[in-house]
């Protein structure tokens, strides 16, 4: 079985040298490279209506018209929907991307960003923050997300030297570890939310649900800083995760360091992860969603797949939150909210779909 996995691998590989010579001939298919060309093609122009949608959504009403003649029109426009449309943007992309890594990591396809503990020590680390009214700024960041980028990378830490075992890291202990934590996590919450104040437990509801404020780029600038490095290195290690899908016999007997490879994807979807729950929130299930929207649209080549699910992410968190800003009117829902009504129906079909394939 091994043998025959390690021949299937070898052979995917050599598809793509070799797409070149075959398309010279009939009925040849298009390499890896122009399918992902071409994905990304027809996600891009998609891309870019999601964002106007999303600068145009909201109570108050912009027009050109209003843009060039009113003040407080291009306010609206340029220092608050346009960051937030932004922001959307990032955060969709970076929650998309890390659920398609750790979906091919742990050969798990309901594994999602938020399975690492990440989310449940950053939203116990902002509860404190808010209970404590740490409303301050240090370097221009609120409190608030720095102790929830605290709390969240001190998930980070505990989850990994739970799964360690000597030198070696299991991804079933590591996700074991990580659902547990969040439980821990949000008992924590839960204790703060019911200790401090009316008010202050509000804001720390508030803030469980996810959400895009932001006025002005300074924190987008701040969180891209980390966010384009965590890209750009899973992306570089779509060849090494398509082999480790497979198995990690396969991965290895074809060259992959596959202990350097599991920490460096650990690593970077936590770090990735920690950025946007101390900025956005928890805001759930999109890295669950779009990884297998991605694959029914194009295939299950993960040199297509992390990429498209970066532009797809985005595109969906941007309408997500162009939804949860004009459903009610003047009133505004949590995007989290939104994310949750579209992705726990989704989760109950995935997880249903699963157990009729295992049987």
């Amino acid at each position: 079985m091994i043998g025959h996995n390690i021949d299937a691998a070898r052979e995917r590989l050599k598809a793509s040298r070799s797409a070149a010579r075959k398309n010279s001939a009939g009925g040849a298919q298009p390499s890896a490279k122009k399918r992902r060309r071409r994905a990304l093609a027809i996600l891009l122009p998609v891309l870019g209506g999601a964002a106007m949608l999303g600068l145009w959504a909201g109570y108050r009403e912009i027009n050109l018209a209003m843009l060039r003649n009113d003040e407080l029109a291009r306010n609206i426009l340029f220092r608050l929907r346009l960051p937030r449309v932004v922001m959307a943007g990032i955060i969709g992309a970076t929650l998309a991307l890390v659920g398609a890594a750790l979906q091919a990591m742990f050969r798990n396809p309901l594994s999602d960003p938020f399975t690492l503990g990440v989310s449940g020590g950053g939203a116990f680390g902002a509860s404190v923050a808010i209970a404590l009214g740490w409303g301050a700024r240090v370097s221009g960041m609120p409190l608030v997300f720095l102790a929830a980028f605290a709390g969240a990378a001190g998930s980070v830490v505990i989850v990994y030297r739970i799964a360690r075992t000597g030198l070696v890291v299991l991804p079933g202990a590591l996700l074991l570890s990580g659902v547990v934590l969040n439980l821990i996590a949000s008992a924590g919450v839960l204790t703060v939310q019911y200790m401090t104040d009316p008010t202050r437990s509000l804001q720390i509801l508030r803030w469980l649900m996810g959400g895009l404020d932001a006025i002005g780029f300074g924190v987008i600038w701040r969180m891209l800083a980390f966010l384009i490095p965590g890209w750009f290195g899973l992306l570089a290690l779509s060849r090494d995760l398509q082999l480790l899908a497979v198995d990690q016999e396969t991965a290895a007997s074809l060259g992959v360091n596959v202990q350097r490879c599991e920490r460096l994807i650990y690593a970077v979807s936590s770090l990735l992860v920690a950025v946007t729950v101390s900025v956005g929130g928890a805001i759930g299930f999109v890295g669950l969603i779009v990884p297998h929207m991605v694959r029914l649209l194009f295939g299950q080549d993960l040199r297509i797949v992390l990429p498209c699910s970066l532009v797809l992410g985005a595109v969906f968190l941007i309408l997500a939150d162009a939804v949860a800003r004009t459903v009610l009117g003047q009133a505004e829902l949590p995007v989290g909210a939104v994310t949750g009504i579209l992705g726990g129906p989704f989760f109950l079909w995935l997880l249903r779909r699963e157990q009729q394939y295992s049987a």
